[in-house]
């Protein structure tokens, strides 16, 4: 059987049959992502210095706090302080709190200098505070000290020269870490939650106002696809301030792209037409003429006369697909060509089952085309038998036209799409018939398939147009 192609393998997404793999190829990321990433950073980043800065604040209030009641104390211990008879210190007055009469109670107090022995609070018990004399304490000096197993302590401590005495006296008072920690803990436990939900949540902001800030680019890829399937000519939804410019360049963009295919189309149209009547002028003269030079001109005359129609379909196609948003009833235009193929090859029965409402979104003189090529193929080439059943698949309307011919081994289905091959050369044709069908098909995002036809023995051919 002549006049096939193999076929071209359906892409899952139909749009990516249309789309180019250059393009495809370019694509570097999402820009949503891009941009929630980017702010999530950000966010992380002034959260993290915030935080950190916050904490900062915040423990240091707390430690100036917990110092400032370590200060009163012992300014208190100093003022109760005098020099007794003896030479040595003692207090005028015990301070109030009676954590210092309890051992180990984590507060303390102690008075050092010269040759005394320390005088120390109870709590202390046998312990002693140390004292370093490698410097001046004459400010007051504050510090933290592990000088006890298991408890840290914050020491505050000044050296003061009492009245009556030449011994400089350090004065001394120590609480351990512990309370202070609680609290830093306490407010950190608080932080630091609190600022994660706030980063989550400005995360979450930020992809809200990405997504609804995009959503109008969503609008423009859904009309752009409603053009290329042929609902709209045009994007006239309402959009952004921003977006519109772009929009409007689009289509000024689009509208020009019309203008020229369209001029080309008319070139094509124009050059064809100039043609087909000088070819006819040959084929009529050559036409009662015997002589192997007439038999080569009607053969060549005849092969450029099918070229030019070729050309033809395919500049009215493009044209229309570019112009209108075409719909046609699949089975109406296969049971009127059927009629006309029937007319020239009496021989053929074709039969004719399927979705009589199904409609393809394609102009119907070149579904006329279409189904003409395939039915007069199966006609001229099977075995008298031609099958044509008309289906819906998904998104596309499916014709599939089966014979009882010999069909086409798998290795000559790789080429016989291309133009002018011909497996039986000893009937009449150009082999144009299935590249026009190809090529028309492909201009509406449609494909064409070869199979083997299961109930008949011959071809299947499987030809899927976008439904309407």
């Amino acid at each position: 059987m002549a006049d096939a192609e193999a076929a071209p393998t359906v892409a899952p997404d139909p749009d990516a049959a249309d789309r180019p793999a250059a393009l495809t190829s370019r694509i570097t990321g999402s820009l949503a992502r891009r941009m929630i990433a980017i702010a999530a950073l950000w966010i992380t980043l002034l959260l993290f210095g915030g935080g950190f800065a916050l904490d900062r604040v915040l423990t240091s209030a707390i430690t100036r706090n917990f110092d400032s009641n370590l200060e009163y104390v012992l300014m208190s211990m100093i003022r109760s302080s005098e020099i007794g008879p003896d030479g040595e210190v003692r207090m005028i007055e015990p301070l109030g709190d009676p954590r210092f009469l309890e051992p180990y109670s984590g507060l303390y107090w102690q008075i050092s200098g010269g040759r005394q022995e320390p005088y120390s609070s109870r709590s202390l018990w046998e312990r002693r505070l140390v004292t370093s004399q490698a410097h001046d304490d004459e400010a007051l000096h504050t510090y933290d000290s592990q000088q006890f197993p298991e408890e840290e302590l914050r020491v505050l401590e000044r050296d003061i020269l009492l009245p009556g005495s030449d011994t400089r006296w350090r004065f001394q008072i120590a609480q351990s870490r512990e309370t202070l920690d609680t609290q830093i803990r306490a407010v950190r436990q608080t932080l630091i939650p609190s600022l994660v939900l706030l980063g989550v949540g400005l995360i979450i902001l930020a992809a809200l106002q990405t997504f609804y800030g995009l959503w109008p680019l969503r609008h423009i890829r859904r009309a752009i696809a409603a053009m290329r399937g042929g609902e709209n000519r045009r994007v006239d939804a309402p959009l952004p301030l921003e977006v519109q410019p772009m929009v409007e360049e689009l289509n000024a963009l689009l509208a020009h792209n019309e203008k020229q295919a369209e001029e080309a189309r008319l070139h094509a149209g124009n050059l064809a037409h100039a043609l087909k009547t000088p070819l006819t002028v040959l084929l009529n003269t050559a036409a009662g003429d015997t002589t192997p030079l007439a038999h080569t001109i009607r053969r060549e005359a005849a092969t450029m006369q099918r070229q030019v129609e070729h050309h033809l379909a395919r500049a009215r196609a493009v044209g229309r697909r570019g112009a209108t948003q075409a719909r046609a009833n699949v089975h109406d235009s296969v049971e009127s060509v059927s009629r006309a193929v029937a007319l020239l090859y009496p021989d053929a029965r074709l039969d004719l089952a399927g979705d009589k409402e199904l409609v393809a979104r394609v102009e119907r003189q070149d579904l006329d085309e279409l189904v003409g090529n395939l039915l007069e193929n199966a006609a001229k080439y099977g075995g008298g038998s031609v099958f044509v059943t008309i289906q819906r698949d998904g998104s596309s309307a499916e014709m599939l036209v089966e014979d009882d011919g010999p069909g086409i081994s798998p290795a000559d289905r790789s080429r016989i799409f291309d133009r002018g091959v011909r497996l039986d050369s000893g009937k009449p044709g150009t082999g144009l018939g299935l590249a026009i069908v190809r090529d028309v098909a492909e201009i509406y995002g449609g494909t064409i398939v070869l199979e083997e036809s299961e109930d008949l023995g011959g071809l299947l051919v499987r030809l899927r147009l976008p439904a309407g």
